[in-house]
């Protein structure tokens, strides 16, 4: 793959993991700040979060992440917020004690229901244990997949020259997964992926936003000709997702290679997500984001030098103010000035664009023509 100085992969550390024991720590150290509130200050106890969003986030590019900044929110027990508060310690005690303690797991759709004997302080929704557990995650500093919890939503897929060393439950035996060996199929990534290792000698991985173009690159062995792994999103990257490919890029030095649809969507949701992370997880980014990764396509430009323009979508309103919106608060966006062009020429364009478009052309269009062209250029979005 031909390479231009953008598409040099970015030399990031990995981040650091805390034990299970550190984790404990931090759940106790809480509790003991607020035991002395209350016996040794004889003040009302309270907790404190950082704030969750955009606002309250900054663009290190050296680091390659969003970075939370120190906007909190305090919790303070009072007569609106006992419930909250009382929830709040029982959901701490629930994760030191049935899941750090016994090397447990839980969903948060079990979380939810466990709170059913929880009495007064129970959750009525789970939406509200949801956001509870947020809480938590931020306020420890410790992600919840490290405390025992596991996304209920699937991870993504996985082709290509790639062997996943896994382990059996309970017997931890090895078991080796060779991903170009699943015939038709692909490998699913699990909910827990830090145990993982990784054997490989691809030249990149392609991080693809829909499941039915990552089929057909599956369907006709794409791997094989362009020596890389795919790895199929389906829309924005779960969470174990995105972990898997920062230890794969980590461990492995792989460039990562994005390629999603061509809208406002695709560029600051999906692609900025996986590569700097969200403003809502702003506490945990340097964990779930690939700041590796660089963006392949589809591009506006793509739209006039493949002859395209009829097989694109006018822009909606809700597509202009997302785009608008990046431009004016999104500090990833703001950083860079190609992505500022792309959303500029996007909006004065006034379309958007999908991957399967380069179907006009054939429906094998994409992989015999347009990424080996891509490719060959080497010049890609940061």
């Amino acid at each position: 793959m031909a390479k231009s100085k953008k598409s040099q992969s970015v030399s990031v550390a990995a981040p650091q993991l805390i034990s299970k024991r550190d984790a404990s720590s931090r759940i106790v150290g809480v509790a003991n700040t607020i035991h002395q509130d209350i016996v040794k200050k004889n003040a009302r106890p309270r907790m404190r979060f950082p704030i969750r969003s955009l606002s309250n986030v900054k663009y290190d590019p050296k680091k390659g992440h969003f970075e939370i900044l120190n906007k909190m929110s305090t919790r303070t027990l009072s007569y609106n917020t006992v419930k909250t508060f009382a929830q709040s310690m029982r959901l701490l005690a629930t994760i030191k004690r049935d899941l750090l303690d016994k090397n447990n797991i839980a969903g948060k759709r079990e979380v939810y229901y466990n709170s059913k004997s929880w009495g007064e302080c129970r959750f009525d929704e789970q939406p509200e244990s949801d956001s509870l557990l947020d809480d938590m995650e931020a306020m420890l500093a410790v992600n919840r997949e490290q405390l025992g919890f596991i996304p209920e939503e699937r991870g993504g897929e996985v082709t290509g020259p790639l062997v996943v060393i896994d382990r059996q439950p309970g017997s931890h035996e090895e078991i080796r997964i060779n991903c170009e060996k699943l015939g038709t199929g692909a490998w699913s990534i699990p909910s827990q992926v830090e145990h993982l290792r990784f054997e490989s000698k691809a030249k990149f991985i392609l991080v693809i936003e829909t499941a039915s173009l990552f089929q057909r690159l599956v369907h006709h062995r794409y791997y094989e000709t362009a020596n890389c792994i795919l790895i199929s999103m389906s829309g924005v990257p779960t969470r174990a997702c995105r972990r898997f490919i920062r230890r794969l890029t980590d461990d492995r030095k792989i460039p990562v290679l994005v390629f999603t649809d061509g809208d406002p969507y695709g560029y600051c949701n999906i692609y900025r997500t996986l590569k700097v992370g969200s403003g809502q997880a702003a506490h945990i980014n340097q964990f779930f984001c690939v700041p590796q990764a660089h963006y392949l396509g589809v591009t506006p430009q793509d739209i006039k030098e493949f002859d395209l323009e009829d097989a694109t979508h006018p822009l909606e309103e809700l597509d202009i103010k997302r785009a608008k919106d990046a431009l004016k608060n999104d500090p990833f966006i703001k950083h860079h000035k190609e992505w500022q062009a792309v959303l500029n020429q996007m909006i004065e364009m006034g379309v958007r664009i999908e991957q399967q478009a380069f179907a006009k052309h054939g429906l094998n269009f994409v992989f015999e023509t347009y990424l080996p062209r891509k490719l060959k250029k080497g010049i890609f979005l940061p």
